[in-house]
């Protein structure tokens, strides 16, 4: 089940993988310690030999079932170097494969899961041409979509000539251009994307943004950016776990037993069901899965069978939250 990416000629699975649970071994989602704890030798859990080859079993297994694209960003500890070092060991051809990083925040953990930074935002030239430089090394042939890590106006990189000149540059090159969004602001920031140009040319391709049953207030500028034109990819789709049975949260209980209502009606798992609402989108392009282990990721592609209905929609429609809610919510969870 495969489409192109908007209007980038780029072929992807309509569910994808995000390494940014694989290539680190801090991570803010629910129960990121226990995946490690139980999947990597326990002596050796957080040694880079050792995520790189758990990293490498879980994307022989989004291969075997389909997943064609893949989703890493500067700041995820060595994702690039894990996905590149798979991609070349597989012997896997470039133009069978889509492949999108990020660049705009780099890893400070020092492959620590507990650190007072874990990563610093930096939206410069400067830092843009160091980032590209090392996905390149990291990726290679292998890069189709480079992507600006988390747009906001605070950062002003869309206002950012120099750094705007540099993306168009890569865009006339080959490499597809987007951004990804984060924060209450995610529909003007894309509106305002939607219009930024050079010489003539909109610069971006594509967009990935967060969308989920708990955060969807970006939906209808998703749809606007799909009808332009733009490649639209969905990321936290579980909402860091929190639509999960992880999630054990008292005040969510009542909301989580709709949840399972809904799954059991559908003869499917509660984080199926999530992304099965991402994939009802008809802006949808790609539902990224973060999953960290094999079971979690065969799990989350079940969401592929998922009848969705208005039935489900209607029943899960009370879990929005208010966007300020959300990512506050968001911000306080914990790495580990």
């Amino acid at each position: 089940m495969q489409r192109e990416l908007g209007t980038t000629g780029l072929p992807v699975s309509r569910i994808g993988l995000g390494l940014a649970a694989l290539g680190r071994p801090g991570y803010i989602n629910l129960g990121h310690a226990a995946d490690l704890e139980h999947t990597v030798e326990a002596q050796d859990q957080h040694s880079v030999e050792a995520m790189r080859a758990h990293t490498h079993a879980v994307l022989d297994q989004a291969w075997a079932l389909g997943v064609r694209y893949f989703d890493a960003a500067r700041s995820y500890g060595r994702a690039e170097d894990f996905l590149g070092s798979w991609l070349r060991a597989r012997d896997i051809a470039p133009d069978a494969v889509t492949i999108g990083s990020k660049w705009g925040y780099t890893y400070t953990a020092g492959w620590q899961v507990e650190a007072e930074q874990h990563e610093v935002k930096e939206h410069s030239r400067a830092v843009l041409r160091r980032q590209w430089a090392e996905t390149r090394a990291n990726l290679g042939p292998y890069l189709d979509l480079y992507q600006i890590h988390s747009a906001t106006f605070a950062s002003g990189v869309l206002e950012n000539a120099e750094v705007l000149a540099e993306l168009a540059r890569f865009k006339r090159d080959g490499t597809a251009i987007g951004l990804t969004l984060s924060g209450p602001d995610q529909p003007d920031v894309l509106r305002r994307a939607l219009a930024v140009e050079v010489d003539g040319v909109r610069v971006f391709d594509t967009v990935q943004a967060t969308w989920n049953l708990l955060e969807p207030s970006v939906g209808e500028v998703l749809g606007e950016a799909h009808a332009a034109g733009l490649g639209v990819l969905v990321k936290e789709a579980l909402a860091n776990g929190r639509l999960t049975p992880r999630n054990d949260h008292p005040a969510f209980a009542e909301l989580f037993a709709r949840l399972a209502a809904q799954a059991a009606r559908l003869h499917t798992t509660i984080d199926a069901l999530a992304l099965a609402a991402v994939l009802a989108q008809p802006w949808a392009d790609v539902v990224l899965s973060g999953a960290a282990i094999p079971a979690h990721l065969d799990s989350n592609l079940r969401a592929r069978d998922v009848a969705w209905d208005d039935e489900s929609a209607n029943a899960l429609a009370p879990l929005a939250e208010p966007p300020v809610q959300y990512w506050q919510t968001r911000s306080n969870l914990e790495w580990n």
